[in-house]
Parts: structure tokens; sequence; C-alpha cells
């Protein structure tokens, strides 16, 4: 299976630069999983494709403003930093620019000094191990010193960071967010509930794995860098429950998906617990739990994209994208919205 397979032609233009003025507002594309024709919807319209019953789950991670701008100790020299995955209580891996310039036993310097990194050595992945040293609360130090960690493609500053946070954001640690969660209002969750859905909560703290890019021909190769989740008794309960008595089981976004399939057994049956993930869900991967998919539109040549067409079909889902770019939808993480079921 090469990657040349999950390419598609997007102008450019059909980038989202900034959110749409209200969350739920987005275009919904509805993908059928059987014959059905696409539909054209708004993101509100997801009231009509749920049932009493079914069970949507969420990712409450929280983005941190994981991106760090500082200069080397010794010359100065502008340093960028990208914090992705807590080893210890201080110690961070992390994406360095210029990586060739920082070397272990480099110091960097940020905000003046409320904080410092030492480099203490390199990853696997081209980045760097760092140690952390500072005064007071490191969270509280990072929101005076670290900016949201907005995607490349992006190139319009963020105004409000909270639109690059789900309104149901809890525990901190995402380097980057789980975008099919920024479509939903407050608003919309509570028609939601009050229609007999049941809204589960579970935690996979978006890192490396959900964005490094695949740089090899054959799929199959690529390795996920593992990134960490939890899944506690009470939702584990909740989602053993539904599918017990045949509810659905719709999932919010690719990372929600990864959390859900990396706990499931054979048997489809969830385990509560915590730990590290490095699942590769691509075509001819056999789903445990979920059936039904809220997402956006991915990259070309994208994990995500090689995700959304394992359970839909490749074929199904590239004619969809090719759909969108002739509506011209908008695409990525503040873009339009498209639901599988």
């Amino acid at each position: 299976m090469n990657l040349t397979d999950f390419d598609y032609f997007l102008p450019e233009e059909m980038i989202a630069q900034e959110p749409v003025s209200r969350r739920d507002s987005s275009k919904l594309m509805v993908l059928h999983l059987d014959n059905a024709p696409l539909e054209h919807r708004r993101f509100t319209d997801l009231v009509d494709y749920l049932r009493p019953g079914d069970t949507l789950v969420i990712n409450e991670t929280k983005v941190i403003p994981a991106r760090l701008f500082g200069i080397k100790d010794t010359t100065g020299a502008r340093v960028e930093v990208l914090i992705l995955k807590q080893l210890e209580k201080n110690r961070w891996e992390a994406l360095v620019r210029p990586g060739k310039r920082l070397s272990a036993g480099t110091k960097i310097i940020f905000g003046d000094g409320l904080l410092e990194a030492l480099v203490l050595d390199h990853t696997d992945f081209g980045g760097r191990v760092l140690e952390f040293s500072y005064n007071g609360l490191f969270e509280e130090i990072l929101d005076r010193v670290g900016t949201m960690p907005i995607p490349p493609y992006i190139k319009k500053p963020l105004s409000d960071k909270q639109r690059y946070q789900t309104i149901y954001a809890r525990q901190a640690g995402s380097a980057a967010a789980p975008t099919a969660g920024l479509h939903f209002s407050r608003e919309l969750l509570e028609r939601i509930l009050n229609m007999g859905v049941i809204i589960v909560p579970v935690l996979l703290h978006v890192g490396l794995g959900t964005f490094r890019p695949v740089q090899v021909n054959d799929i199959r190769e690529h390795h996920m860098h593992a990134e960490y989740y939890e899944i506690s008794e009470e939702a584990a309960s909740a989602i053993n429950e539904t599918k017990r008595r045949k509810g659905r089981l719709v999932a919010v976004g690719t990372t929600t998906t990864r959390c859900l399939e990396s706990a499931a057994g054979e048997n489809g049956k969830i385990c509560p617990g915590s730990g590290w993930t490095d699942i590769f869900i691509y075509p001819g991967y056999r789903f445990k739990l979920v059936e039904s998919l809220v997402t956006n539109f991915h990259l070309p040549k994208s994990t995500l994209l090689m995700m959304v067409s394992a359970l839909a079909g490749k074929d199904k889902i590239m004619a969809a994208y090719n759909e969108a770019v002739r509506l011209k939808y908008r695409f990525f993480s503040f873009g339009d919205a498209m639901l599988i079921i």
C-alpha cells in the first residue's frame, strides 16, 4: 500500500485560516457506510443522525501553550521549541529548531529567564530531551511564556486562543487540538444529551504520533510515535454497556478512535486504565469498537486520512474528498466536518 494512494489535490485557499464565527455552524458532510449518497448539511444537523441510546465519545485533553521561543544562553541565537511528551516532572521530549545547533549541554532561556531548559539528549525521531528549571508552577509559567501550537499551515494569527480548545477540554497535556471536537458548542451538546445520547469522556494527549508525516513509500513501514491515553472505570463501563445493548458508539475525532481501539480487546470489550499507544490504523484494519466517526478533512498522505480510509474505504473517502474540494469545503484544523456513519 503506497503513500501516493492517499494523495489528493487541494487548492491552498481551501485551507481554513480561522475558525467559523460559531463553533457549530461549519459544514457537515455525511458519508454513509452503506450505499446512500453523500449529504451536505450543517454541523448542528448532527442531531438528525444520532438516536437515543447512542454513546458519543469525546477526548477531554487540553492543549498546552507548547510552542516556546527562546535564545541560547551562550550566543543569543534564536531557538524554537515544541514540547511534546512529559517523561518525568521536569523532563520533556520536544522538537527543536534549529536542531543542528542544539547539542547535549546547551542551555535555552525563555521569557527573560522565567524558564530555562537544558538539552540532555537526542531522541529517535530527531527531537531532544529537555530538562526545565523555573521558580513557581510550570503550568503558570508556560501560560506566560508559551504560545498555542497552531499548525504551520495556518498563517493567520489566532485572536482567541480558546478557539483552538474544545469546550470540554479538562486535562492539560496536548501539543495539538483534537480538532473534530472544536465544532461542538455547549448548546449543541445539551441538545444531544437531552435527546437521550450518552456522552462519555476519554483522554488521549495529542503528540507527534498524530501529526508526524509519513516518510516511507510503503505505509506499512511507518511507525507511530507513542501517545498517552486514559480510560476511567466509569467510561469503560458506559462503553461496554453500550455494546452490550447493541447501541452505536460514535467517536469524536481520530484521537478518540486511537484511544478506544488501543484499549479494546479482540472481543470488543474495553478495559479501563492508562498507558501509551502507538497504534497505526490504515486500510485492512478491523475495528473492534468504533462504528461511526465525527472527523475533519485531513492532510494528504497523513495517517489520519489513512485511518478514515480504514473505516469507510479508501475509494469512498477519496471520492468524498474530491467532492469536498469541488464544493469548496474548508479543510484541516479550522475547517469543516465529516460524519462517517
